[in-house]
């Protein structure tokens, strides 16, 4: 029977033998950690069950892969909007630098409401 649970003896107490499934080991970057973290604290019974059912590294790899492609999709997008370009950055690089940043802190913005804290 594939659901019969089995017990082991601890000093006349019986525990029953759980074994979590076998998970996948990706390493996680930056946002899966935030995922991870946003959902121990707000999606407590998301986190339980994808942990529970061993899908836990695998999902927060996906969130960490959706996150780094909307950013390379999004700083790009701004920066031809805002006309920066590699003509400014050999003009005045301080400059581009600057708009480089605000523009790199505005998509990661974006991504974090869209991806990480949904």
């Amino acid at each position: 029977m594939k659901n019969q649970i089995t017990y082991t003896e601890h000093n006349g107490l019986y525990y029953p033998d759980l074994v979590l499934p076998e998970q996948t080991n990706y390493p996680l970057g930056k946002y899966a950690n935030l995922r991870l973290d946003f959902m121990k604290k707000h999606r407590r019974g998301t986190y339980t069950t994808l942990l529970t059912e061993g899908r836990l590294n695998e999902y927060l790899r996906d969130i960490d892969i959706q996150a780094h492609k909307l950013l390379g999709d999004i700083i790009p997008r701004l920066a031809q909007e805002r006309g920066i370009d590699e003509a400014l950055k050999a003009h005045t690089t301080l400059q581009w630098t600057a708009e480089m940043n605000n523009i790199k802190a505005s998509a990661e913005k974006i991504v974090l409401q869209k991806v990480v804290y949904q």
